[in-house]
């Protein structure tokens, strides 16, 4: 079976599961012979067993509530002593697992760097037969409700338990994460003080599974705008993504934009580079007039659906890339909550 095939296969055993088998008619499944995605998309994950820093820790976890349990990972950094930490919250995308997570995306490394914990949710197969984060559900984008209750709940979970600087909370993730990520951040603007999407889509992009399938395709213009005051953002994308349409990125920065109230008097500044022996990208940065960073818009020129600067030791990586974990981590770095 070739791989697009494969995919929209999967595609409809997931909305059978949620929806039920009668709830979409003849032929809304029927795979389009023009669509056909790269067979590195579908390699499965390879075996995981990252070494940790001598006195590091990383812990396995459940959180649960009204609206169901999800396990989870939390990684303690070898240089924690005692003291407040910040905390990112890292959003695996389908077909992924924490431990995979961490291993592409080297964010326990750049915890050791950066003295920080690391939050890896676990999506349920049994809530997604694919491991995607269910970013398309009505149910999954509402406050108190669905998947960003229980995200965040583990998040309250982890400060409660642990010294975590309250007002250095970010969230980020790749794909179904990174537009669970925006919801969640944007649902829950107490909790989060910025937000990192790796080829995702907008908040709420997409209302049901069809419009989901439009939204990767073509990209989701015109997604509805936020009621929170926009939390500061940091954005990637590969411009030759054929899972995740790029257009998705720009309009993903153009909502936040919009959403913040001195969104349109950001002052944008753009620089190009290359990565040695890697891809080229042009980065966008939109600031205050006092100086506060409010979004960054990384694309990456010949990249595709793939954890920009990754490790091989994870799936959907891409080691070509800038390092799309440490720009992150920078971009938070210089973000805090009032």
């Amino acid at each position: 079976m070739k791989h697009g095939q494969h995919w929209f296969t999967q595609v409809r055993k997931t909305a059978e599961a949620i929806f039920g088998r009668n709830a979409f008619p003849d032929g809304a499944f029927d795979f389009p012979a023009a669509f056909e995605l790269p067979e590195a998309i579908f390699d499965t994950s390879p075996p995981v067993a990252a070494p940790l820093q001598p006195g590091a820790r990383f812990l396995n976890g459940v959180y649960e509530n009204n609206a169901g349990a999800r396990r989870y990972k939390l990684y303690i950094p070898s240089t924690w002593k005692g003291q407040r930490l910040p905390l990112v919250v890292m959003l695996h995308g389908c077909a992924q697992d924490p431990d995979d997570f961490a291993a592409g995306t080297q964010m326990n490394a750049v915890a050791e760097e950066r003295k920080c914990f690391v939050l890896y949710p676990a999506q349920s197969p049994d809530a997604n037969n694919s491991r995607c984060w269910n970013w398309f559900n009505a149910l999954d984008q509402r406050h108190g409700q669905g998947e960003p209750s229980i995200i965040a709940g583990m998040t309250q979970q982890v400060l409660d338990h642990y010294p975590v600087a309250r007002n250095q909370v970010y969230i980020a993730g790749m794909s179904a994460g990174g537009a669970m990520a925006i919801i969640v951040g944007t649902l829950y603007p107490e909790l989060f003080c910025a937000v990192g999407v790796h080829s995702g889509l907008p908040y709420a992009a997409a209302r049901d599974l069809p419009s989901a399938l439009s939204a990767m395709q073509r990209g989701a213009a015109g997604a509805r705008d936020t009621n929170n005051a926009g939390l500061p953002m940091i954005v990637f994308h590969g411009d030759q993504d054929t899972t995740v349409h790029p257009a998705n990125g720009e309009e993903l920065l153009a909502q936040g934009l919009r959403s913040h109230p001195l969104g349109g008097t950001a002052r944008p500044s753009r620089l190009a580079g290359r990565v040695p022996d890697g891809y080229a990208y042009t980065r966008i940065k939109h600031w205050l007039h006092d100086g506060s960073p409010l979004a960054e818009h990384w694309v990456i020129h010949g990249a595709g659906h793939a954890w920009s600067g990754g490790s091989a030791a994870g799936s959907y990586t891409d080691g070509k890339g800038p390092d799309a974990s440490r720009e992150m981590m920078r971009f938070f770095s210089t973000v805090r909550a009032a």
